[in-house]
Order: C-alpha cells, then sequence, then structure tokens
C-alpha cells in the first residue's frame, strides 16, 4: 500500500492488516446477506456473517476507532436478534445491513487515506438499525425448530425482495452481554480463528509494486534470452549450446512462476455483482435471479481490473434491458423470475466470459430503425446489413434503445465504452440474441498481457508479431504473377479463397500499410480469427514463432490502428504487434459489403436450392448469380427498341400487359446497367401477380447440383454465396429481390 498513514503507538502493521482483512470481509458481507434474504432459515449463513461483524467491531475498539465500534455494534445486535430467533428477517432489514456495509466501507476509506475516521455521519444508519431492533418479535406459535439449509454453494441466487412470510428460527436464550471490546476480539468462535490460522500459514501478502516490478525483470530476461538463443543457434560451440539451452529452460520456469503469481480467481471481479443485481431489480421492479458458474477461472491482476467495469455495465444492461418485467414474463410464457447468468471458462489461451439473460432478446429491425433515427447508419446502408451487423451497432457511441434517460440507462454511452475498453486489453465483444429467448454477450479477453507467445512475418523488409491466441494456420499460396491466380476468387468485389470448402476473405498486409503488393508466384497466408470471424492475412514472409515482451506503443501513435504495441525481437529489432480485431475491420473483413462478412460462420447444405434446379447468369463482367429455377416462369430476350419506359420505370409489352425490367446487377449493386441490342430477361410470376423481368448480362446454364450454401456475401436480395461449377457464385434471393423491384428501391 503506498503512502500508508502513521498510527499511533506503533499500531501501523496491525491497523494495515485490519484493512486489509476488512476489506476482504465486506465483499463477502455483500454476497453472503443477499443470500440469507434468499434463504432466512440458513443458521451457518447467519453465523458466518455475525462472526464476521463481530470481528470488526472487537479489533475497531482495539484500535479505537470508535465510531466504526459503534456502527458495528449496533449492527451485531440485530444480527444476534436475528441469530437467536427474536427477530424475522425482512427485505428492509437486509438493506438496512447493507447500507451498514456501505457505511463501514466508507470508514474504512477513510482510515486508509487519513488515518483517523473523519466527520463522516454515522447517526442514520444507527438509527435505523435500532429501528429494526424495535420490530415486534416472531410469534411464539413456531416453537418446532427449522433445521439449518446446508449450504450448496454451486450458483449466486438473487431476487429483488418481494414481501413473503419467513419461517421464524428457533428462539435460543442466548443473549449478548457487552465485554471490554478488546478482551472479545479473541472470544470470536474457535474455528474460525483455527481456519484463519491454516490460510495465512500457507499464504503470504506482498506488495503488488513489488510484483509488477519483478514481472518487468523477468520481461527482460526473456528478451535476453531469445537473442542469446538466436545467437548462439548459428555457432559451433556445443558447450555453448547447452549453456544457452539451459538458460533458455530455466527463464521459461521463472517466467511461468512469476505468472502464477500475478493470477487471481474472476471471483473477486463478481464478488460485487450479486448486490448490484439485487438492487437493480429491486429498483426496476424485476425478480432476478444470478447464476454464476468458473468462479475459479484465474486471470491477470492488471487484467481483472480492466474488466470489472465493463462486466458491471454489461449486468447492470441485461437487467435493465433485457430482462422483461414479471407480467411481460407472464404473458410470453415465462417464469416471473429472470434468470442472468455469469459464465466463465479458458478457450484457445483465453478467458471467456459470458453474460447471458432469457428476456425479450434484440430485434435487429427495432435496433435500425433506432440507428438510423440517431444518424448513425442511413436506411441503405442498413439495406446491406445482416441482422449480425445491424445488432452490432449497438457499439457505436451515442446509441440506445431506452426510451427515456433514467439514472440506469438511455444516454447513449456504456456499451460503446464496453467494447473500446476491452479491445485496449487486446479482447473482444461478440453478441448474439434471439427475439423472445434472450441474449448473451461473450467476451474474450487474453490471459496476460505481459509475455506471449507470438507469429513474426516480415513485410517490406520490416518485422511484425501476431499473438498466436488469433491464429489458426499457415497457409502457402500458388499465384499467376499478379497475385490473382486460381487460388483467389472475389465475392462482392472482395478477394476470398477457397480453404477446404468455404469461403475465406483475404486482408493483404501490404495494402494495410501501404506499401506495393509484390507480385510473387506464392503467398504467404496466415489465418486468424478475430471478433468471431476468420480471415487470411496475406504477408511477403514467415519468420518464427518466440515468445515476445509486450511493450505499449508511445502516446504519439497510440492512435494508429490496426497495432497493440511493440516488442524486441531475439534479433535485437523493434517489432510492431498486429491488432488482429482492429486489422481485420480497418481492412473492411467484417463489413456489411459482402465477402468478408462472417466467414466463419457453418456452410450449410440447402435443400430447397437444388429442388428443381437452378439458373447461373453472368452479370457484369464475371459475376455469376443463381437463381432457383422453382421461382422462374420463363426466359425472354427482348430487342433493345422494345423497351420503353412508364414513370422512371423500364417496361417491355408483354403478353398483351405491361412488365416492368430491372438490371439485377444494379438492383444488387454487383455491377452497373450496360446498354445492349437484346435484353436476356428471367421472368418471374406468381399467381395474382405482375410479372417482373430481371435483365441479366448472359444465361449461362442449368445445373442440378448440391448447394453448400456459405453466408459469405449475406445481405439483403442474396442468400450467400456457393461453388457451383467451380466458380464462385451469388445466390439470389427472389422474394427480396421482388419485393424490391416494385417498390422501386434498390436492396
Amino acid at each position: 500500500m503506498t503512502n500508508a498513514p502513521v498510527f499511533a503507538d506503533g499500531l501501523d502493521e496491525i491497523a494495515q492488516e485490519f484493512l486489509v482483512e476488512s476489506y476482504e470481509n465486506l465483499d463477502e458481507l455483500d454476497r453472503a446477506l443477499v443470500e440469507l434474504e434468499k434463504d432466512p432459515s440458513s443458521r451457518p449463513l447467519l453465523a458466518s456473517i455475525f462472526r464476521t461483524i463481530h470481528t470488526i467491531k472487537g479489533t475497531s475498539g482495539f484500535l479505537a476507532f470508535n465510531r466504526l465500534e459503534a456502527v458495528t455494534h449496533v449492527g451485531e445486535n440485530v444480527l444476534s436478534k436475528l441469530r437467536d430467533g427474536k427477530l424475522d428477517l425482512t427485505p428492509e432489514i437486509t438493506t438496512v445491513l447493507l447500507q451498514m456495509v456501505d457505511v463501514v466501507r466508507a470508514l474504512l476509506g477513510q482510515i486508509e487515506q487519513t488515518g483517523v475516521e473523519g466527520d463522516l455521519d454515522t447517526s442514520d444508519v444507527e438509527a435505523a438499525l435500532a429501528r429494526c431492533l424495535e420490530v415486534a418479535p416472531a410469534p411464539a406459535a413456531a416453537e418446532a425448530p427449522v433445521a439449518a439449509v446446508e449450504e450448496q454453494p454451486v450458483a449466486e441466487v438473487v431476487a429483488a425482495p418481494a414481501p413473503a412470510p419467513v419461517v421464524p428460527a428457533p428462539v435460543v436464550p442466548a443473549p449478548v452481554v457487552p465485554a471490554p471490546a478488546a478482551a472479545e476480539a479473541p472470544a470470536a468462535a474457535p474455528a474460525e480463528d483455527d481456519h484463519r490460522r491454516s490460510v495465512a500459514d500457507s499464504s503470504i501478502r506482498v506488495d503488488v509494486g513489488l510484483l509488477d516490478q519483478l514481472m518487468r525483470m523477468v520481461g527482460e530476461l526473456v528478451l535476453t534470452r531469445n537473442q542469446v538463443v538466436q545467437y548462439t543457434a548459428d555457432l559451433q560451440n556445443v558447450e555453448l549450446q547447452r549453456a544457452a539451452q539451459r538458460l533458455n529452460l530455466i527463464a521459461s520456469e521463472l517466467q511461468e512462476g512469476v505468472m502464477k503469481t500475478r493470477m487471481q480467481p474472476i471471483e473477486g471481479v463478481w464478488s460485487r455483482l450479486p448486490r448490484v443485481v439485487r438492487d437493480l431489480g429491486a429498483q426496476c421492479g424485476k425478480p432476478v435471479r444470478l447464476v454464476m458458474e468458473g468462479r475459479e477461472t484465474e486471470l491477470d491482476r492488471t487484467l481483472l481490473e480492466a474488466v470489472k467495469d465493463p462486466l458491471t455495465h454489461l449486468v447492470r444492461n441485461a437487467v435493465d434491458h433485457g430482462l422483461e418485467t414479471p407480467a411481460e414474463r407472464a404473458e410470453a410464457g415465462k417464469p416471473a423470475e429472470g434468470t442472468l447468468m455469469l459464465k466463465a471458462y479458458h478457450e484457445s489461451g483465453q478467458v471467456v466470459v459470458e453474460v447471458t439473460d432469457d428476456g425479450k432478446g434484440m430485434d435487429p429491425v427495432r435496433v435500425g430503425d433506432k440507428a438510423v433515427e440517431k444518424g448513425l447508419v442511413s436506411r441503405e446502408q442498413l439495406g446491406r446489413m445482416s441482422d449480425r451487423e445491424i445488432l452490432d451497432l449497438i457499439f457505436r457511441p451515442g446509441f440506445s434503445t431506452a426510451e427515456a434517460v433514467t439514472n440506469v440507462s438511455g444516454r447513449g454511452v456504456g456499451m460503446d465504452v464496453v467494447r473500446t475498453n476491452i479491445e485496449k486489453i487486446g479482447g473482444s465483444v461478440d453478441l448474439q440474441s434471439t427475439v423472445g429467448e434472450g441474449t448473451t454477450v461473450r467476451v474474450r479477453i487474453p490471459l496476460t498481457l505481459a509475455i506471449i507467445p507470438a507469429l513474426v512475418v516480415r513485410q517490406g523488409g520490416e518485422l511484425y508479431a501476431i499473438p498466436q491466441v488469433n491464429l489458426l494456420e499457415l497457409v502457402r499460396l500458388d499465384g499467376d504473377g499478379q497475385g490473382n491466380g486460381p487460388a483467389i476468387e472475389h465475392v462482392a468485389g472482395a478477394p476470398v479463397h477457397r480453404l477446404r470448402g468455404s469461403l475465406l476473405p483475404l486482408v493483404f498486409l501490404a495494402e494495410q500499410l501501404e506499401l506495393d503488393r509484390d507480385p510473387s508466384e506464392t503467398m504467404n497466408m496466415v489465418v486468424l480469427q478475430a471478433d468471431g470471424t476468420h480471415f487470411g492475412l496475406v504477408v511477403e514472409d514467415v519468420v518464427d514463432t518466440q515468445e515476445i515482451v509486450v511493450r505499449p506503443l508511445s502516446r504519439q501513435i497510440k492512435h494508429v490502428e490496426g497495432f497493440a504495441g511493440a516488442t524486441i525481437t531475439g534479433e535485437g529489432r523493434v517489432a510492431l504487434i498486429l491488432d488482429v480485431s482492429g486489422l481485420s475491420q480497418r481492412a473492411n473483413a467484417v463489413s456489411g459489403l459482402g465477402a468478408a462478412a462472417s466467414v466463419h460462420e457453418a456452410s450449410h447444405v440447402v435443400e430447397d436450392w437444388d429442388a428443381n434446379g437452378l439458373l447461373i447468369c453472368r452479370v457484369g463482367e464475371d459475376r455469376r448469380i443463381a437463381l432457383p429455377m422453382g421461382d422462374i416462369a420463363r426466359l425472354e430476350e427482348f430487342p433493345d427498341h422494345m423497351v420503353e419506359h412508364a414513370g422512371d420505370a423500364q417496361v417491355v409489352k408483354y403478353r398483351g400487359d405491361l412488365m416492368k425490367i430491372v438490371h439485377v446487377g444494379s438492383l444488387l449493386g454487383l455491377s452497373a446497367p450496360v446498354h445492349a441490342d437484346t435484353y436476356a430477361v428471367v421472368v418471374h410470376r406468381h399467381d395474382g401477380e405482375q410479372p417482373v423481368g430481371f435483365v441479366v448480362d448472359e444465361i449461362l446454364d442449368v445445373v442440378e447440383e448440391e448447394v453448400t450454401l456459405s453466408e459469405v456475401g449475406l445481405r439483403r436480395g442474396l442468400s450467400g454465396s456457393a461453388v457451383i461449377q467451380g466458380y464462385v457464385t451469388d445466390l439470389v434471393d427472389i422474394p427480396a429481390l421482388v419485393a424490391s423491384a416494385r417498390g422501386g428501391s434498390y436492396v
């Protein structure tokens, strides 16, 4: 602890130890009181709360913190009556006890900063506790003792307070007899004292600054180790190589040990969330059940601090926006009590934290309308976006679906800050929602930011490091000397590579760095994952894998997108660390314009497409589209002189009526309309409806084959893309195309 106050009579170390233990006890008290409210008959839980308050009261009296002692003494009296069955626990009493915990925490903060309690007024909470003692005792009719409920800490359960009859605990005539505080402290439950001693004997508290300094020194050792190992590899001195290998082993073990000392369970971040959920549920009038899984999952302490606020906001957002009121849930056939689940686990070298609610979910239509209303996107841009991309708009600054500003939400700040703060530490945020079923926000964060394994690549003579947590595989591509050989195709104008039957968007590192691309016969592709998507990063050369020490970027270049930091390689050169998530966004790899969207999502076989065959057509110079034959009435050709205008639409006389014709390439934004002597037209007609003619540049073939649909290129008017006859082909969504053609607007 820095700038620690100097206490009188040489009690400095004792007071600091008291503060540390009291803070830990208060975090546990928040959780225990909320759990006790759910199960008032739990005698072990009530006894644990009583012992904690008793310990704080006794030690504060010994250290002459009179105001702190007075508050905890009155609280101890209330807990004593609850323990003895002379008082029933109600939501009002729980609230007063939680207020007492807040006052105790504030007093401890004053003591930590100044060494004294200050002038904090505690009379209100003392009076509220005293009023709890005036409540009538429990009815004597309940003579039968209530069996203690065995604690089952599988999940935290939190509910908004609702009046309900409470079965009183048995009356045990064991009143608390006042005694000098100094004498009371050692008189706490012997079993608890023994437990504390065993914990103290097996652990030691170390100053955080010392751990940080030790981690920096290990980082320097790793850098030196990398240089020594690389230099000795080129020498023929066997003994020197053995020594370098020994140094490598020792440095790795030391690094692993020091990193373990910085790891802490995520439970430390979660400890206050039951209180947050309870208070917010009561404020919103929503009973909420909070379930926690994976609380033992460990994370670097610096990252724990960074994710505390984002996770708190996600939980508050789920209660306020996600969960419905009891009346709405009853109408939807759901239980009145909503469920909010926190889940943490390790996956692919990262920690994944999921916040899931079983609420109403998010409607992409409503989100899109709000985004247009707030000017975040245009209506035309919205029409080209998939549902997933529309939901992603909630992370834009200024976005909010709240109808009114409250002290909980509605100001349009929050989700954008959540994503920004998570991405600052090399993490990512992904959102999945189903209307009527609920929403899951998935946060992925690295285990540590200090030393990470990375792939070193070269581009334009400079070295760059790619974190291995984002790395899937390495692929070597053959080209035609122009970088556009058979290994590379294009969907919606974006380059893609067909990897084991799936289309993989490509990002050229040279283009992102504004360098000239090397027109070599072969290319090295690094397959990466970011924000739930996969894409291929084309680089000039792959150098090696190394454990690198992450250094933050200087203030002058910190704003540059695509870079997460810097490091020193084994050659002693500085290499920039690529921010895979930022690089994919900067390269438009996850935009709504087509080929790079949602590349990793599973392809699936669409039986309806091959039921009656597919009509393959060409639009533009090289774009292929497929239309299901079941939606096609006829194929026609019209000479140019038959095309006339009616208003702003092109029409032809067709079977005694007028038929509107539209250029498919223009309607889908794939190509511009081209004047021709003869127009190839695909006629669509449903019973009772006016026919619509779709103009294509060339009708190529009719095929019957099973189609594996990939959602690459998915947008309104296109159901996705597939490989048909060896070529990438866009699959047309006929109903959407017809609706757009009749409305006179582009899809």
